[in-house]
């Protein structure tokens, strides 16, 4: 009888330990469940820190610019002095594009930049000496300026990339007299292109509003003998893909060959409109 009472206890010990067993470890699932959703509180993986698989985005942005000029130009041994008003610009103005577009991937940045004028002047005063009492002009300006950047400090409250690339020029000029003397006439162009190197800097402003300001610089006598810009924007969000910005920009270039001189300062408030394409998130 009493062997059976021992074997009875520690059967029902055994049950009762493996029963309590049983009951320690059930929480460890639990706990490693638990534990799962904890994981993904990692900082690295929330909204807020930027990561760069977000897709491209394709900025479209057409402007006005109105600016003026002063300066020399000058072909074939004949130089003047410029100097029009926006307005004197304008009256003279036949046709023009203006415009510039930006690709993002990632960090990675391709920008693109057009200034395309053409001017004419049917009553321009000749070079004395010529026999002539007016003078037919007719001006062309192409601008064209392309750069590859990076942008190096990507944060909240502000961003900064540096470029660099190229800006191409092509100018050209028709001066025909009233009368027409033989051999009088001028028709000449030149074309050229600058190295230049350059950054940008952005400064949100709330969740609307940003601050761009931008410059380059380039030439250093390997063709023109300097060549540079800088520029200032207040960014205008005006809906999900649209952006307005006035601004002013500021162009100067000193080009001098054998033939032609163009010392050109070019600064006016213009005022563009950005439709982005793409993942508006990376901007």
């Amino acid at each position: 009888m009493r062997l059976l009472r021992t074997t009875l206890l520690i059967v029902a010990g055994s049950i009762l330990g493996v029963i309590c067993t049983n009951g320690q470890t059930q929480p460890t699932p639990v706990d490693a469940q638990s534990q799962t959703p904890a994981q993904s509180t990692d900082p690295t993986n929330t909204s807020s820190s930027r990561t760069y698989d977000q897709g491209w985005r394709l900025d479209l942005s057409p402007y006005l610019w109105f600016a003026g000029a002063h300066g020399t130009v000058g072909a074939l041994g004949r130089d003047a002095s410029v100097h029009a008003s926006a307005g004197d610009l304008l009256s003279h103005f036949n046709f023009g594009l203006m415009g510039a577009s930006e690709a993002q991937f990632g960090r990675f940045l391709l920008n693109g930049d057009l200034l395309w004028i053409r001017l004419s002047d049917g009553r321009a005063l000749p070079f004395p000496g010529l026999n002539a009492t007016s003078v037919d002009v007719r001006v062309g300006q192409f601008v064209w300026t392309s750069k590859i950047g990076y942008r190096v400090i990507d944060r909240p409250k502000f961003k900064a990339d540096a470029n660099v690339g190229a800006r191409y020029w092509h100018l050209g000029q028709q001066l025909n007299l009233n009368p027409s003397i033989l051999g009088s006439n001028i028709n000449h162009s030149e074309s050229w292109a600058d190295i230049v190197v350059g950054g940008r800097v952005e400064v949100p402003l709330g969740q609307k509003a940003s601050i761009t300001a931008l410059g380059d610089v380039g030439g250093w006598n390997a063709t023109a003998k300097l060549d540079y810009q800088f520029a200032g924007l207040l960014n205008f969000k005006v809906g999900h893909r649209w952006t307005i910005s006035p601004g002013y920009r500021y162009l100067f270039v000193d080009y001098r060959s054998g033939r032609s001189i163009y010392n050109m300062v070019t600064p006016g408030a213009f005022i563009g409109l950005t439709y982005t394409i793409g993942n508006t998130t990376t901007r």
